[in-house]
């Protein structure tokens, strides 16, 4: 007869409180998942407008176009990440000096940030051709 209860042979050599056996099945379903030791920092709207020197409402009407990503938090009010204020200026930036309007900002940042990824992956790759890339 077996004296451990039910369920009980998952539980390892050393006995009651010991740790289960991790398989590599375990191990590798374990490290896809990952957790930031500290939280991300986030910035009220009334930081970002401060460090950014913008009104709070053209700030909200830039979230509601798309150009600057802000999350709300459990009191319903906005947080943005530590680099808004970066991408206000860089918005203004292009609103300034280009006279562009708000709907070609954002077509301009989406092809400005995949314009980076794609020098990125080059460097990455560390490889260049001989040919220049317009031929």
């Amino acid at each position: 007869m077996n004296d451990q209860p039910a369920g009980a042979g998952s539980i390892g050599r050393a006995g009651v409180g010991a740790r289960p056996v991790r398989t590599d099945a375990d191990i590798t379903a374990s490290t896809a998942v990952r957790y930031a030791l500290v939280p991300a920092p986030r910035l009220s709207l009334d930081a970002v407008a401060r460090r950014s020197g913008l009104h709070p409402d053209l700030i909200r009407r830039f979230v509601a176009l798309g150009l600057v990503d802000a999350e709300r938090d459990a009191a319903g009010h906005l947080v943005f990440d530590p680099t808004a204020p970066a991408v206000l200026a860089r918005i203004q930036r292009l609103r300034s000096g280009l006279c562009l309007n708000y709907a070609s900002i954002g077509l301009v940042l989406d092809l400005l940030d995949r314009i980076s990824l794609l020098e990125a992956a080059l460097r990455g790759r560390g490889t260049r051709s001989e040919t220049p890339p317009w031929t």
